[in-house]
């Protein structure tokens, strides 16, 4: 079961507040922290403390954040000898706020994630080609991510393509992926269609499909998720929790999809596990601290079938 994560890293700089202030107003905060993270860090640690065995590619500084970034990571059994470090630029930030209601505004400065280069990625083709499964972000540098997916093309690896932050990409890019995860504001940005309910979520889903998307599995919050493939769109709920800090839910359900693709788990099943990694996350603060252990999402899965009971 080796997955492998191409992607970023950040150092999140979280503030809480009781709201988002609005342009030209300062309001006072309620809590500062600091949690190792970003979209690929968050990831493999989620697939990790999934049972995953997971091996981390990509950039950092040569600074301080790094070095958090990665012990936070070998701690969590991540193989991490591939992550390079530069020194001529800082460990990327993410800049977070959060309101009461748990939900986040978030601005990331990439810095070393973007310099990972066309010629580091061909070093460690074999770990592509030898992967049960590849997963990658949109925080890197495009041309890197676009290489990554043709490798594991060439070599028949299945693809996870979280595309966060969303931008345009071109039918033969999306004609390479297994599995797209994007979120509601993501699959608007990637059709044109907005979001607003499961009927215009299966339209925006059928239009990724038409461009050659194998599987299209859209995560809708608290609604759950939406499978759209060729021959069927199945709504999967979600599962109705309190939010505290809404930070790392799509990389949770996204490192939890990988590990249940890896063993051989049917695909609504693995979703419904990924849903409910993702509404545990979010009942806890930070991102990596918050991402759950492959016992606590089975227990809370039970506990909640036998609610229903």
């Amino acid at each position: 079961m080796n997955i492998l994560i191409i992607g970023s890293f950040m150092m999140d700089l979280v503030v809480r507040a009781s709201r988002v202030p609005r342009s030209g107003e300062t309001i006072i905060g309620t809590s500062f922290n600091r949690f190792p993270g970003g979209k690929g860090a968050n990831q493999a640690v989620a697939a990790s403390r999934l049972g995953g065995h997971v091996t981390m590619i990509g950039k950092v500084g040569n600074d301080s954040f790094g070095d958090e970034i990665i012990d936070a990571l070998i701690s969590n059994q991540v193989e991490t000898s591939n992550i390079l470090r530069d020194s001529n630029y800082t460990t990327g930030i993410g800049s977070v706020t959060l309101d009461e209601q748990g939900n986040n505004r978030i601005i990331v400065v990439p810095s070393a994630n973007l310099k990972f280069t066309l010629s580091e990625l061909q070093r460690v083709e074999d770990l592509i080609k030898n992967a049960d499964i590849l997963l990658v972000q949109f925080e890197m540098d495009k041309k890197v991510i676009e290489e990554a997916i043709s490798i594991a093309n060439f070599y028949n690896v299945p693809v996870i393509v979280n595309p966060a932050p969303a931008h345009k990409v071109s039918d033969e890019f999306l004609s390479k992926i297994t599995y797209l995860t994007p979120n509601e504001t993501e699959a608007q940005i990637l059709t044109g269609i907005e979001v607003r309910n499961l009927k215009d979520a299966e339209l925006a889903g059928r239009i990724l499909i038409e461009k050659g998307v194998a599987n299209v599995i859209m995560t809708l919050a608290e609604k759950g998720a939406l499978l759209i493939t060729q021959t069927e769109s199945t709504h999967i709920p979600g599962f109705q929790v309190t939010p505290k800090d809404t930070v790392a839910a799509g990389d949770a359900f996204n490192g939890a999809l990988a590990v249940q693709i890896t063993k051989g788990i049917p695909l609504e099943e693995g979703i419904m596990f990924a849903n409910a990694a993702g509404a545990l996350t979010v009942m806890k603060e930070g991102a990596i601290p918050s991402l759950p252990k492959e016992k606590e999402v089975k227990e809370f899965m039970e506990k909640l079938q036998t609610l229903r009971m």
